[in-house]
């Protein structure tokens, strides 16, 4: 049932949505919460390349140093494997052992995407699920073993794309070393394993939306149906998020948001300091209209097409420009000029990226482009 139009009383500029969602993902101010606590807050972090994650706690969390994030997927606080949009996500353990029921597609529909159809033609999706559980075990194999074992037992199919399949079938996690800092470029194949043996949770069998729904709010609020929708992946919410206790606004263009009855508006008048972005950051990817924080003429260079998604920064809270890791250092690429102050400000945020991202002190330049 739609909300009485009387429930929308407040009316947020893009300003006001975008200083909300730096101050809910901690972008507004470093917080001094631990790296478990704010990924546990922001529900899970992309995590394609194992990196990544660790800029997205560094812009975030105060004095942030490599050895805390690598800590919890050591100690198997957090996990690394797909969640989100069937994408890698850091996540809690805890939190993974109830998500990943949550967004499990529905049976009968597992293997129809046109990827897995035609080597999985004639196999019924719970065999398959059945051979990955028996291969696996309370153990762990690389993504290529595995593929050789289940090619060798369906022969003239795709192990590779078997594999794929397996990982969308069961809850399945990359155990360390895989996820925790390293290199940049290639990686060694990623080992995977079934998520109740590597952390010892067994999977939640009664996930709850409303409890997604909660969580994504705090830390992505305001927000549209569609946007809670395309964030996570799943389908009809509108009867479920209408059926919340939630409180009802509008955006300047007309159009429906909902948010916690107590979380604050941040002043569209706040400060908002320079801020580096990992890739794939789901602060880019958590709203349908991505206009609050990043310019609808802007997006195809920051998403080019591939499904890529790559590394920016914030000026002023919007997206303005992309930045690169090579050899020599840091290359920062604004859309538009920077003022004086603006530049100054992008310069010395990257130089402390830098220290955080590049091993070799003498591998730190940073290059701004004209």
């Amino acid at each position: 049932m739609k909300p009485p139009s009387g429930r929308f009383r407040t009316v947020l500029t893009r300003r006001a949505l975008n200083r909300t969602l730096l101050t809910r993902q901690f972008l507004a101010e470093r917080t001094c919460r631990s790296s478990a606590e704010v990924v546990r807050h922001l529900v899970a972090m992309q995590a394609q390349e194992p990196n990544w994650p660790y800029v997205g706690l560094w812009t975030r969390v105060a004095d942030l140093r490599h050895a805390e994030p690598t800590a919890l997927y050591t100690d198997r606080t957090v996990v690394r494997g797909p969640l989100l949009r069937g994408t890698q996500h850091m996540a809690t353990a805890e939190d993974y052992a109830w998500i990943r029921p949550l967004l499990q597609p529905a049976p009968g529909t597992e293997l129809r995407p046109s990827y897995y159809a035609r080597e999985t033609r004639g196999l019924a999706p719970a065999e398959l699920a059945a051979a990955g559980r028996e291969l696996l075990g309370e153990g762990q194999l690389t993504r290529r073993a595995l593929g050789r074992l289940l090619a060798e037992r369906y022969p003239g199919r795709s192990g590779a794309v078997l594999t794929a399949a397996v990982q969308r079938l069961l809850p399945i996690v990359h155990p360390t070393p895989d996820g925790v800092w390293g290199g940049w470029g290639t990686r060694p194949s990623v080992s995977m394993a079934l998520a109740p043996a590597w952390t010892g949770r067994a999977m939640d069998p009664a996930p709850a939306a409303r409890e997604l729904i909660g969580r994504y709010l705090a830390a992505f609020g305001p927000a549209t149906v569609a946007d809670v929708q395309g964030w996570s992946g799943l389908k009809r919410l509108r009867d479920v998020v209408e059926g919340m206790p939630l409180r009802a606004l509008r955006d300047v263009d007309g159009r429906e948001l909902y948010d916690l009855p107590d979380a604050e508006l941040a002043d569209e008048d706040r400060p908002a300091p320079v801020r580096f972005l990992p890739a794939y950051d789901n602060v880019l990817l958590g709203h349908v209209d991505r206009s609050r924080i990043l310019a609808d003429e802007d997006r195809r260079l920051v998403m080019p097409g591939g499904a890529l998604v790559l590394p920016t920064f914030l000026v002023d809270g919007f997206v303005h420009g992309t930045w690169s890791v090579h050899a020599t250092g840091l290359r920062i690429r604004p859309f538009r000029p920077l003022s004086p102050d603006q530049e100054r400000q992008v310069a010395e945020e990257a130089s402390r990226l830098a220290e955080f991202a590049i091993a070799d002190p003498d591998a730190r330049r940073v290059d701004i482009a004209a």
